[in-house]
């Protein structure tokens, strides 16, 4: 850090050009125009899959009881794929 010393009326001559410059930059940063989104991807078909409620496998016991089971979800997943 600089240290400055001097009389108030030093400091505004010496800062206050920048306090207004910040003021005007903020100003136009608010009151510019926003700038289009990127348009978002489709998702693929494993993605759409988890994301169903219908395909998700629970865990009913143990210590990972109601996560989801991503293994079982990938078995089904594969099996249900038809082949090129």
């Amino acid at each position: 850090m600089v240290k400055v010393e001097g009389t108030l009326e030093e400091m505004y001559e010496l800062f206050g050009d920048a306090r207004q410059m910040v003021k005007s930059a903020k100003q136009s940063v608010v009151s510019g125009k926003k700038v289009a989104a990127k348009a978002k991807r489709p998702l693929n078909s494993w993605q759409k899959y988890v994301k169903a409620n219908s395909n998700k496998f629970k865990y009913k016991s143990g210590a990972k009881k109601g996560q989801i089971n991503l293994k079982a979800m990938s078995r089904a997943f594969k099996k249900g794929r038809k082949k090129k």
